[in-house]
């Protein structure tokens, strides 16, 4: 089922939702279509309206500050956009960058996506010991990043899809 990017009255990103949900709160008159899957549509007896790719809620929600995005193995290979720290290549795993083995942990400036090629070479090394190179650092998302990377989208799609 296709995901939703719902932003708030004054465009920051709140949460996905299903496509059912989006579609119901359009039509409630509680949100507005901000962007639409190209050439897909919805239709029922009555209605016919695109599919929704991010909404706008009418009325601003006030939601608890959120300061961190929640690290996870899933969060690090879309971070990454699933590509190998090390060669840039479709990346399957996880590597942590200082292995757990000697005190590594699960954190977002820790880990990076890895190919199990790379992952299996690198073993329980430090990458500067293994003798390979990180392509790009890694960074910890904000939890407003974490929702437009899950989704394939980043700031300036959204932002130009509104303007």
């Amino acid at each position: 089922m296709r995901e939703t990017l719902v932003l708030n009255a004054g465009f920051e990103p709140l949460a996905t939702v299903s496509l059912r949900r989006a579609v119901v709160l359009v039509l409630q008159d509680k949100a507005v279509v901000e962007r639409a899957h190209p050439g897909l549509r919805v239709r029922a007896s009555a209605v016919e309206m695109p599919v929704p790719q991010v909404i706008r809620l009418c009325r601003y929600v006030r939601v608890p500050f959120r300061q961190r995005a929640p690290w996870s193995r899933r969060g690090v290979l879309v971070r990454d956009r699933h590509r190998c720290a090390y060669c840039g290549q479709r990346a399957t795993t996880v590597d942590h960058v200082v292995p757990r083995a000697h005190g590594g942990q699960d954190t977002w400036l820790n880990t990076v996506a890895a190919c199990a090629a790379d992952n299996h070479r690198k073993a329980d090394r430090t990458p500067e010991q293994a003798g390979m190179r990180l392509l790009s650092r890694p960074f910890e998302p904000t939890p407003a990043d974490s929702l437009l990377l899950a989704l394939g989208l980043d700031e300036r799609d959204w932002l130009t899809a509104v303007a």
